[in-house]
């Protein structure tokens, strides 16, 4: 009968943990044919932002994106509301609303039943709806493993948009969410996860970033991206290179769930928070005495994660509140923009 093994074991990784390394993408993308000659694509692969963003008319923007990836849970409704709330991520990132999606759905029909695949495409579908927008069509395939996501589409005014890349020297940097989801969902595939942390890292990787829509209305907002498979130093440095600045992240200044510190002192980690610090550590200055275990933090990738968020320090306490009032309790200031080679300083 089809259905007799967890999600999870079906698949090799879970969420976000999945993206390929980050110095594995930059060369696979580094191979991309240049977008110049395309005079309306405003956001395209340069600086590895979070969405294509193409010029409509004088007062709107297309967003265009897609994320997709493995089972981060077992129950397949909730499956499919991470999956959801991760792809849409991207459109408020860049400032945006979404408008509607596609259902991307590659599953092993051998294994799973279709009541299973249809309490995935419900969760999706849910979140879609909690967004305000339908799930308009999708495609399917037969696949060794279970993979569910979404195409996300979004609008925007075009001088609204908010890219990676526009950081400012003397920026604060925010985070909306806080961190450890790939240390609870590590624990939660090696059956060490308490309830409470589970109830966590659902209420986390299902909130969606909807404050990125009203954050191009605070003027000294410059830049923003969110926080996913790479980890907070991956998706800070890729900032960094967009702006050509230096970041000082505090090490202890980012929240984490509950239950997070003590799972990742016990030594519960990712294999990709492992590559991610193989493919980006040598740009990342860090302190001799750096506990493995904070480290690991630092580059845990973050299924549905935060917003990043760089801000004149003037109006940082303005973004702040603006998040705490879109129930984002765990924003905090981790660090800030100053000039220098674009790199990391943990400080």
């Amino acid at each position: 009968m089809p259905d007799a093994v967890r999600l999870t074991s079906l698949a090799h990784g879970g969420g976000c943990g999945c993206k390929l390394a980050p110095a594995v993408l930059r060369d696979i993308m580094s191979r991309m044919p240049a977008a110049a000659a395309f005079s309306d694509l405003m956001v395209g692969t340069e600086t590895s932002d979070d969405a294509a963003v193409w010029r409509l008319n004088d007062s709107q923007a297309l967003i265009a994106t897609t994320d997709f990836f493995m089972p981060v849970v077992d129950d397949p409704f909730e499956f499919g509301r991470i999956a959801a709330t991760n792809a849409l991520s991207d459109v408020y990132a860049m400032g945006g609303a979404p408008i509607l999606a596609l259902a991307i759905v590659g599953m092993p029909v051998a294994q799973l039943s279709p009541d299973t695949i249809g309490a995935i495409l419900a969760g999706g579908a849910s979140v879609c709806a909690a967004a305000g927008i339908p799930v308009a069509g999708g495609h399917s395939i037969d696949s060794v493993e279970p993979i569910y996501g979404l195409v996300a589409l979004g609008l925007v005014h075009p001088d609204k948009v908010l890219k990676n890349s526009r950081a400012r020297a003397g920026d604060v940097l925010i985070l909306t969410k806080a961190l450890g989801v790939g240390v609870l969902s590590a624990a939660f595939k090696q059956e060490r996860l308490d309830p409470a942390g589970y109830a966590a890292l659902i209420a986390s990787t299902t909130q969606l970033n909807v404050v990125g829509r009203e954050l191009p209305d605070i003027d000294g907002v410059h830049a923003v991206t969110d926080v996913t498979g790479f980890g907070l130093l991956g998706h800070t440095l890729e900032m960094c290179r967009g702006a050509g600045l230096t970041a000082e992240i505090r090490i202890e200044a980012a929240a984490l769930l509950p239950g997070v510190e003590a799972l990742a002192r016990a030594g519960v980690r990712t294999g990709a928070s492992t590559r991610n610090w193989a493919s980006y550590g040598e740009a990342v200055g860090a302190p001799a005495d750096l506990p493995d275990w904070r480290r690991d933090l630092l580059t845990d990738p973050q299924t549905s994660g935060g917003l990043l968020i760089a801000v004149a320090q003037d109006q940082a306490d303005e973004v702040l509140a603006l998040a705490r009032r879109r129930g984002f309790d765990h924003a905090r200031v981790v660090g800030r923009l100053v000039d220098g080679a674009p790199e990391v300083r943990l400080v």
